[in-house]
C-alpha cells in the first residue's frame, strides 16, 4: 500500500483542489498509487449498486501526447467562445481576478497536458447514443467514484484536476484507446506528483446565497 498523509476528513475535502501548474511534469507516478487510489473510489456509491464504471489508465508517452493534443484544440475552441470566464465580468472585482488566475492555470494545463506522468479517463458503460432527457441518474453512478479518486490521490500526496473538455473528442479518444461504442467517457484527470508544500482552502460564496430550507 502507498503511504497515506495524515488529513483529517474535514482538510482532505477542503484542501483537495484542482493542481494545474503544480502539477510535477518530471517526476514519474508509480501505477501502483493510482491503483490503491483506485481501490478507494471503487466503495464509492453507484446507481443500484451496477458498478458500472472503467478506468483507463494511460501512462504509455504517444497516448497521452495524443489525448493531450485533442484536449489542447479543444480549449482553444473554448477560450475563443463567449462561455469562456473571463470573457465577461461578474461585477466584483476580487472574483473577477481569482477568475483570470484560474483561465491562466487552465491555459497553462491545455498546453501541456500531454506531458503529464498519468491521465485518467473515468467511463461509464451506457448506450451508444445518450439520452436527450436528464442525465443525473446515469452520470451519478460515475462521478461521485472520481470525486472520491481525487481524494484518495491528494491523500497520497498526489494531485488531479477536474477536466472534460477532451469529451469534444470523445469518438475519437475512445478509436485512439479502442474504448467499445457502449463505454461513454465522463472526466480527464491529469494526475501528478505536486510541487509545494500543501494546499488550503479556496475562498467560496458565502454558504447563506446559495443555502435554501425548506423550498427556495
Amino acid at each position: 500500500m502507498s503511504d497515506v498523509l495524515p488529513l483529517g476528513p474535514d482538510e482532505l475535502l477542503t484542501t483537495t483542489r484542482s493542481v494545474r501548474k503544480r502539477l510535477d511534469l518530471d517526476r514519474p507516478v508509480p501505477v501502483e498509487v493510482v491503483r490503491d487510489s483506485l481501490e478507494v473510489a471503487l466503495q464509492a456509491p453507484s446507481g443500484s449498486n451496477q458498478q458500472g464504471w472503467h478506468w483507463i489508465v494511460l501512462t504509455d508517452p504517444e497516448k497521452r501526447r495524443a489525448v493531450g493534443e485533442y484536449y489542447r484544440k479543444a480549449f482553444t475552441a473554448y477560450r475563443s467562445s463567449s462561455l469562456y470566464p473571463t470573457t465577461r465580468s461578474s461585477g466584483d472585482a476580487d472574483r473577477d481576478a481569482t477568475q483570470h488566475r484560474v483561465a491562466d492555470s487552465a491555459q497553462y494545463l491545455a498546453d501541456r497536458m500531454g506531458d503529464v506522468p498519468v491521465l485518467v479517463i473515468g467511463a461509464l458503460t451506457a448506450k451508444a447514443e445518450l439520452p436527450a432527457s436528464n442525465q443525473a441518474g446515469m452520470w451519478g453512478s460515475l462521478l461521485p467514484a472520481a470525486w472520491s479518486l481525487q481524494l484518495a490521490l491528494r491523500a497520497r500526496g498526489l494531485g488531479s484536476a477536474w477536466t472534460t473538455l477532451h469529451l469534444q473528442y470523445e469518438k475519437e479518444i475512445s478509436e485512439l484507446l479502442g474504448i467499445p461504442d457502449d463505454v461513454r467517457q465522463g472526466v480527464l484527470l491529469p494526475v501528478a506528483y505536486y510541487t509545494g508544500d500543501t494546499f488550503k482552502p479556496a475562498k467560496r460564496q458565502p454558504l447563506d446565497t446559495v443555502l435554501h430550507v425548506d423550498g427556495w
